[in-house]
């Protein structure tokens, strides 16, 4: 299995919706809070005008390895998605920034150690 490098990445989701997606622990080395996701709402949702955040704990198993990933995603419903390609392009490039930004301001405030991990 491969880590992402990436912090918030955008994802297409069926039909014409939108989810970004925050690879939270990897950088963090802890969950994200209820107080930090809040935040995040608070920040898209000016941009969204609406959004459904959701902190999740994942764990990916194979025979050799177990990853527990702690990752944010964050949908948007397809009727706020713009649809042509340029305007749907900015709209995922301002998403994403915005959640680069607060997982940046999350990790800089407060990180788990590595051995917390």
């Amino acid at each position: 299995m491969q880590v992402e490098e990436a912090i918030a990445f955008a994802v297409e989701q069926e039909p014409a919706g939108l989810e970004i997606r925050v690879n939270f622990g990897v950088f963090a080395g802890r969950d994200a809070t209820t107080a930090e996701l809040e935040e995040l709402g608070r920040l898209l949702v000016p941009e969204a005008g609406e959004v459904s955040i959701v902190g999740e704990e994942r764990h990916e198993i194979t025979e050799d390895a177990e990853i527990v990933l702690h990752q944010v995603r964050v949908a948007i419903p397809p009727e706020v998605v713009p649809e042509g390609r340029a305007e749907r392009k900015d709209f995922c490039e301002r998403l994403v920034t915005l959640a680069e930004i607060w997982a940046r301001q999350c990790i800089h405030e407060r990180h788990g150690e590595i051995a917390d991990l």
